[in-house]
């Protein structure tokens, strides 16, 4: 049981009612059954949110089963819509994510990290150096690494995903010995975006996550740029994080060292990109 208080306790044990119904609904037992959640008749402006309860380990999570269970919740259901987003907005942490749909992976990306700048800056104070490097990262590092997959005949499949499953929010439930997921912050994704949260190594995911993942779901073309894609949806991770923890500056430092690689190496955008492989000029 959760009990929160404030609008955003609200809106955030709602978000999460949501979210773990939705991935309940896919992969059953992978997640606490949701059972339900309000608010206080008897205690005011308080919420709650119940779901069936576990005992649970932080053991070592087993790759190879853990991954396929996290396959199955990426590839066996559809958006409503097909679009991007999700019907309710679902927080990360404390902070709220900007879910409203979009028809393209690079939209809804780039909606929510202009979202996430601004929560930084509303509870931390300026950020001059990310807010310099913000128009190039919008107008052509994201575009340059997410277009490719939506263009020239390629598309990707919006999915469900957990949205914050760092190693904090998985589990072993000791009575049967299997892998659970909690705490989700979910929306329909690019499958990818999931294991940018396993990037940083505070978040104990090794590459052997990574590979396990994609013997089941395939790296998205272009492959050459999977690790430089796995770095910008880290970025947003970071952010987020940095969002939680405002006044520790060595992580909007996190952010904006590796905003600076990519847009070093991409200075040309899609743009470039498009005139490479199509000949374009």
């Amino acid at each position: 049981m959760k009990v929160s208080r404030g609008e955003h306790g609200r809106r955030a044990l709602h978000g999460e009612f949501e979210s773990t119904s939705s991935i309940h609904d896919v992969v059953g037992d992978f997640t606490p059954k949701p059972i339900v959640w309000g608010s206080f008749t008897s205690i005011p402006d308080s919420h709650y949110y119940i779901c069936k309860f576990f005992h649970l380990s932080q053991d070592h999570l087993e790759p190879a089963e853990f991954c396929s269970r996290l396959a199955d919740l990426h590839t066996k259901n559809e958006s409503p819509n097909g679009k991007f987003g999700y019907h309710v907005v679902t927080y990360n942490g404390n902070s709220p994510q900007e879910n409203g749909y979009a028809a393209t992976w690079e939209g809804f990306f780039a909606t929510g990290v202009k979202h996430m700048l601004e929560l930084n800056i509303e509870r931390g104070g300026p950020w001059e150096s990310m807010e310099k490097l913000k128009t190039a990262m919008v107008e052509k590092v994201i575009p340059r690494l997410l277009r490719p997959m939506e263009t020239n005949g390629h598309s990707i499949k919006p999915c469900l995903v957990h949205g914050d499953l760092w190693c904090g929010n998985a589990a072993i439930d000791t009575q049967t010995g299997r892998p659970l997921i909690f705490d989700p912050a979910s929306f329909y994704a690019h499958n990818e975006y999931e294991l940018g949260d396993w990037r940083p190594e505070r978040n104990k995911f090794s590459q052997i996550y990574f590979d396990a993942c994609h013997s089941h779901i395939p790296k998205s073309f272009p492959m050459e740029d999977y690790n430089d894609r796995n770095a910008l949806h880290a970025i947003r991770f970071n952010m987020q994080t940095s969002a939680t923890f405002p006044h520790d500056r060595s992580l909007r430092k996190l952010v904006t060292d590796e905003m600076e690689r990519l847009i070093a190496k991409y200075p040309e955008g899609y743009e470039g990109y498009n005139e490479m492989v199509n000949g374009i000029e």
